[in-house]
């Protein structure tokens, strides 16, 4: 099979990383928006199990299909409003379920109508390159930001990165993350106590649906949802120079989340993070064969799903510092590279830095996250600078 032949040890890295990084950053959010909805810790462990499957096969399917690394995850800030919503409005877990099911059918109706991806069609690449690197960039921040709580692990694992980006650049991020564990595990750091093992069983929650629960939690989830996530998504896709069936794709995440989200898949919806981990240089030297990434991960997600409490615990048994500093270090190369694509183009670079820091900012407007407001500003910004001028003649 080919894929045993494309893969090769920094891809199956960065799929484990991309992995690592998603799912400890954002899990607690996650058990935060099922417990305001009253789950039980049998639902809990159901909601990871249908979350992880749904991730994993639509991670690891397309990619095999398609060639390419298709990077799908659960809806961080979806969780978010979940969580803020569910207590505020006192809704049952049944009711939650319809509400994701109802998302999941306006996710199918954007992707199969198309209206998305011709909206992401108008968008200039120097502004869709600006707005993956304003989402990037928060993480890198964070990285160097964790040096204050663990200043000799990230500058070992600093260190470890810039030697190895010297001496075998295309492990480099493998590397450092063996170095951070082994120092981790020296030093007594790595919580062994988290880990359990059980096995995750699907518990099937009849859905109730209602308007209120339509109004308050369907709608604003499915904005977070195409605006925070789906967007600097395809940003991401097209940053890496790759051309996918963007609808069709977005068509399979609603088809997925409608017929898990009885068992607790909310909202599946494309990767910025973790895409650009293993869409980027450090995966795989040859851009074809990256997918191999993207495969990696969709089986570390299943497996997190599977084995749902134990592989919970493993994840979350590293210290919050080695997650943050292996992200921001792993995307180095991502940021880097947006940045480049977006202020090459001195007709469009003003714009684009606009929107570069909005979406930096993290600013949370009407409950719609920074990455929607960046295109919003540049956007404008392009408009009032650019509308109505003529090119010279030659």
């Amino acid at each position: 099979m080919s894929f045993f032949r494309d893969l090769n040890l920094s891809a199956a890295t960065a799929g484990f990383v991309a992995v690592l990084v998603g799912f400890t950053s954002s899990v607690a959010i996650v058990f935060q928006a099922a417990l305001a909805f009253g789950a039980t810790p049998a639902q809990i462990s159901s909601w990871m199990w249908a979350l992880g499957l749904g991730m994993g096969l639509c991670s690891a399917i397309p990619s095999l299909v398609l060639k390419q690394p298709v990077m799908v995850a659960w809806s961080t800030p979806g969780a978010a409003v979940l969580a803020t919503a569910g207590l505020a409005g006192g809704f049952t877990m049944g009711q939650a379920v319809g509400a994701f099911m109802a998302c999941a059918l306006l996710i199918v109706l954007a992707g199969a109508t198309g209206w998305f991806e011709r909206v992401m069609n108008r968008i200039p690449a120097a502004l869709a390159a600006a707005l993956l690197a304003g989402v990037l960039a928060r993480f890198g921040l964070q990285a160097f930001a964790a040096a204050q709580t663990a200043l000799p692990l990230v500058l070992l694992m600093l260190m470890a990165y810039l030697l190895g980006r010297r001496l075998l650049p295309r492990y480099a991020v493998p590397l450092t993350l063996a170095v951070a564990v082994t120092f981790v595990v020296a030093r007594g750091q790595f919580n062994a106590a988290a880990v359990s093992l059980e096995l995750a069983r699907p518990v099937f929650t009849a859905p109730e649906f209602t308007l209120a629960a339509f109004v308050s939690l369907a709608l604003p989830l499915f904005v977070v949802t195409m605006a925070s996530q789906n967007l600097p998504g395809v940003a991401a896709i097209r940053a890496a120079g790759y051309d996918m069936p963007i609808s069709r794709l977005i068509t399979l995440t609603g088809v997925a989340t409608l017929v898990l989200a009885p068992f607790g898949a909310f909202a599946l919806n494309f990767s910025a993070i973790t895409a650009a981990i293993s869409m980027g240089p450090e995966a795989h030297a040859d851009p074809k064969k990256r997918y191999t990434a993207a495969v990696a991960c969709g089986a570390f997600y299943v497996l997190i799903g599977v084995f749902g409490a134990a592989v919970t615990g493993l994840l979350l048994a590293f210290p919050k510092e080695l997650v943050l500093a292996i992200a921001g270090l792993a995307l180095l190369g991502s940021i880097g590279g947006g940045l480049h694509t977006a202020l090459r183009d001195e007709s469009h670079r003003e714009a684009a830095l606009i929107t570069f820091l909005v979406t930096l900012s993290g600013v949370v407007v009407a409950g719609i996250g920074s990455a929607f407001w960046g295109v919003v500003a540049g956007a404008l910004a392009l408009f009032v600078q650019q509308y109505g001028l003529r090119k010279k003649p030659a």
